[in-house]
């Protein structure tokens, strides 16, 4: 039997893969042009969300439009094709889903609670370190779970993002600090880095499914 947060969470992956398909042919994209512009919903819908800061808002309904097509890409793929290496240094999509999971929860550490990039604990390294890492150990430990379980990490991760970017004004976005070999950057820079890190990732996943058996 299946809770009520399992359900909705198919639904929401249902509802996510519908619009996927429909994006190509129909389109919409709106950019706010300042912070007096109304909140819009809408996945095709690049704009302020209603309960976050303008631009806070847009970037999320970014991220948001991302995840719809990582989403889509793998809700009805089984644990075979999950799993599934074309060849010995290639990696499974499960472990490439678990990565953007891993990634997620990284950049909340880092611009939520301000740590130093991999600083982090122990504990949180020994959950996170091989998706982070991929490689050898990655294409042997992640394996054997469904798309649901994927996705789910995944929403739950997302679920923080949102509430943590609630709490926080437009400001926010502008504070630097250090990031890829010292290099300066902002926290703005960061989670778009997440967005278009995912985006590179379903690139893959795409070319993963087209090497699948017949």
């Amino acid at each position: 039997m299946h809770n009520k947060t399992e359900t909705s969470r198919r639904v929401f992956f249902k509802k996510s893969g519908v619009l996927v398909a429909g994006l190509a042919a129909s389109p919409i994209i709106s950019l706010a042009a300042s912070d007096t512009v109304q909140p819009v919903e809408g996945l095709y819908i690049i704009g302020p969300r209603e309960g976050y800061a303008p631009k806070i808002g847009t970037l999320l309904s970014t991220m948001t439009f991302m995840r719809a097509w990582i989403i889509g890409n793998v809700k009805d793929l089984s644990v075979a094709e999950l799993d599934f290496q074309f060849d010995d240094k290639s990696n499974s999509i499960g472990a490439l889903l678990m990565h953007l999971a891993a990634v997620e929860r990284f950049f909340q550490l880092n611009t939520f609670d301000e740590i130093e990039w991999g600083t982090w604990s122990k504990k949180i390294k020994k959950e996170w370190d091989v998706a982070k890492d991929l490689g050898e150990p990655a294409r042997k430990q992640i394996v054997g779970h469904s798309a649901d379980y994927y996705l789910s990490k995944l929403e739950d991760l997302r679920e923080v993002t949102q509430s943590e970017f609630a709490k926080r004004d437009d400001d926010w976005l502008l504070k630097e600090g250090p990031f890829f070999k010292d290099q300066p950057t902002n926290n703005h820079c960061k989670w778009f880095h997440a967005c278009e890190h995912e985006s590179n990732h379903n690139g893959q996943i795409s070319l993963i499914k087209k090497r699948f058996p017949v």
